[in-house]
């Protein structure tokens, strides 16, 4: 069994040196981490690599980045957030935190982001300056959060919320991915089980239908006519939701298109509800985290605005901010604008009565959340039935065309 050298650091910040026998790497450092251990450093034990290393630390090369395209994906930023906050909790510096997860991380934007971040600190940069140069990894929120962090001396506290807030985020965004799954298969399989009857099995009715020599009922002649149509144009069926999506993105590309198209998916039936429900939950989950953190409200607003998602909103906010900046309070426009519900208005007046307005916005998210999670359950809940009946349908009429013909001819021979 393999050998591996490794180097890492207990709770307490202390470096230890050891070596662990494994079957590969990853369960190496899997077995590291279940003694409560973060690994800086690890190797086979070979005489090939110890030369290697030699050769390295002689020359002391920089470290070079891996080619990577696209942001961090946000179960790793959320992750490396939480990782983050131990590590900090832990009492350890900021550069040897980010230093060890730097080893850690895979190849990728991550690890090319937090490199990049290692470098700057290193030159004299502070944490928050650094992440902003790293906009692939870090957005406005992670950066003002951090500044805030540091300007209070409440960084590990900081980033506890943080790593909450996206932990949240990310939990939301997997119970409505894992809610869509079953409806969008079963779609998919009906649709191909369709598309297959229609251009391989009707074609072959249609010649014992021609050899009849009788007139075809109307329904049959229907779906003969269906059947061409798909089999010639069988290639529509891909082209035309992949057009349609980028029709979509072409017109938000224009913010007048954008606030239309956003708008449209608000008045849509459950659907609406859903966008709605969840903007606001992410919009006072966010302004929450940042007053609690110490960020001005003006800029709270402008982060929030811009971590909406939705054009509705994020032109509804443009009107909060102008109105706060002239002196009222966040309630009063907020119900002027339209875009949530009294009990969140409500809710944040009594927030701002008894000086708790983080607070309230926090339950303001959290039964939000619980809504979206509702109505998504309620939607899929629809969904099915509704599914095995349009099937039944389909299914149905395909059946009583086919043998129509049949009983036709039957009747016309007695």
């Amino acid at each position: 069994m393999p050998v591996y050298q490794y180097e890492a650091m207990d709770n307490g910040g202390t470096e230890i040196k050891d070596s662990i026998e494994a079957e590969s790497e990853a369960e190496a450092q899997q077995l590291i981490r279940e003694k409560g251990f973060f690994v800086t450093k690890i190797n086979e034990q070979s005489k090939k690599r110890k030369k290697k290393a030699e050769k390295k630390v002689v020359a002391g090369p920089k470290k070079k980045k891996a080619l990577s395209l696209g942001k961090v994906k946000s179960k790793d930023l959320c992750s490396f957030t939480r990782q983050l906050s131990t590590l900090q909790d832990a009492g350890l510096p900021v550069l040897r935190s980010l230093k060890i997860l730097e080893g850690q991380a895979k190849p990728g934007p991550l690890k090319n982001a937090l490199m990049g971040t290692v470098e700057d600190i290193e030159s004299g940069s502070t944490l928050s300056e650094a992440m902003a140069k790293q906009p692939k990894a870090f957005d406005e929120l992670y950066v003002n959060m951090v500044r805030a962090g540091e300007a209070g001396g409440a960084l590990e506290l900081i980033l506890q919320r943080l790593a909450d807030f996206k932990e949240r985020a990310q939990s939301l965004k997997r119970k409505v991915q894992g809610a869509m799954i079953y409806p969008v298969v079963v779609v998919l399989v009906a649709t191909l089980i369709v598309g297959f009857i229609m251009v391989w099995i009707i074609p072959k009715f249609k010649k014992i239908f021609e050899g009849f020599g009788t007139e075809l009922p109307k329904i049959t002649e229907v779906l003969i006519a269906t059947s061409d149509f798909v089999a010639a144009y069988w290639f529509l069926g891909p082209v035309l939701p992949i057009a349609f999506v980028l029709m979509i993105k072409i017109v938000k590309k224009n913010k007048t298109g954008e606030y239309i198209v956003d708008l449209i998916m608000l008045k849509l039936p459950v659907m609406g509800k859903i966008v709605q429900k969840s903007t606001t939950a992410r919009i006072m989950r966010t302004l929450g985290t940042l007053i609690s953190s110490g960020v001005p409200i003006l800029e709270a607003l402008t982060i929030a605005r811009d971590t909406a998602g939705n054009a509705v909103f994020k032109r509804a906010f443009d009107s909060i901010y102008a109105a706060i900046r002239e002196g009222e309070s966040i309630a009063v426009p907020l119900k002027e604008a339209r875009i949530v519900d009294d009990l969140v208005v409500n809710m944040v007046d009594v927030g701002e009565e008894t000086g708790a307005l983080d607070n309230m916005m926090y339950k303001v998210a959290d039964v939000y959340d619980e809504e979206v999670a509702v109505l998504v359950d309620a939607m899929i809940k629809l969904l099915e039935p509704l599914l095995v009946v349009v099937l039944g349908l389909v299914v149905g009429f395909i059946v009583i065309a086919l043998f129509m013909p049949l009983i036709k001819l039957l009747n016309d021979l007695s």
